[in-house]
């Protein structure tokens, strides 16, 4: 029996029908997101191989400034080119008088408990003030009292390491000037609370020399730093690869589903 195609080659059998409208736009959406996805991925990859190369650079640095003999504390002619990455860990020395009576207490978290860092301004030998943090003390020697001995009158040296002040607190919590509470040794702030003049704009971490009757404890500085950046190249470089994959498999289930739908065409092959 002889068959016919109502419509065969007038084009109104062949026109794109609702549901191969909303087809193709979801192929669309779904293409830009795998896109996204590649590029995404391979430019945060690169970013963090690039953020390794700068970290390993960094803890080289600070590794040879540790272990360099002390230098003066910089003065004020070099205050305001200190930075981060330029002078942070830097073993320095200072000399001068301890301002005892305007101590700062600054929540601490070591691996000798938890208590607080004693920030003591040293008024210096060469003119300025620089904030010591003398060390760390437990909760029960908080009150200067209880380490009367530590409290320096004399002429004191100090050898340590250079910090960068610590603006706007630490562990969640805001400093409170005003309730005398601290939680990051913000030099600024501590400067301005104490009411102190020509204040260096970073502070020394004493070394591990100990004081008269053993608080505060120095020496606790961590010099250490977080170098993830690896794994996390891995997993963005990941991330592309997997975009990248899905995209090819895309590709090649719609060029399948498009021979197929050839296939049964009228003038096709089955």
């Amino acid at each position: 029996m002889k068959q016919t195609h109502d419509g065969a080659g007038s084009g109104g059998g062949d026109a794109p029908s609702p549901r191969h409208h909303r087809k193709k736009g979801a192929l669309a959406l779904v293409s830009v997101f795998i896109l996204i996805g590649i590029v995404a991925g391979s430019a945060l990859g690169v970013w963090q191989v690039q953020r390794r190369a700068w970290k390993l650079d960094l803890i080289d640095r600070v590794e040879t400034r540790v272990h360099q003999p002390a230098k003066p504390a910089p003065g004020p002619d070099t205050w305001p080119t200190i930075s981060r990455d330029g002078d942070e860990y830097r073993h320095v020395r200072v000399t001068g008088h301890f301002l005892n009576d305007k101590e700062t207490l600054v929540r601490a978290a070591t691996d000798l408990g938890s208590g607080y860092w004693v920030l003591t301004p040293l008024e210096s030998a060469r003119g300025f003030t620089v904030l010591v943090n003398r060390g760390f003390v437990p909760p029960e020697r908080k009150d200067p009292a209880t380490r009367a001995q530590g409290l320096l009158d004399a002429t004191a040296s100090v050898e340590g390491l250079l910090r960068i002040s610590e603006p706007k607190g630490g562990f969640l919590r805001s400093n409170d000037p005003a309730g005398g509470r601290w939680y990051s040794r913000d030099v600024t702030a501590i400067a301005k609370a104490r009411g102190l003049k020509n204040v260096a704009p970073y502070f020394i971490d004493a070394g591990a020399a100990p004081n008269p009757g053993g608080y505060p404890v120095g020496g606790l500085t961590k010099v250490s730093f977080y170098n993830h950046h690896l794994s996390y190249a891995i997993t963005w470089f990941t991330l592309s690869l997997m975009s990248l994959a899905a995209g090819l498999y895309l590709v090649r289930e719609e060029r399948r589903a498009r021979r197929r739908r050839n296939a049964f065409r009228p003038g096709g092959t089955t």
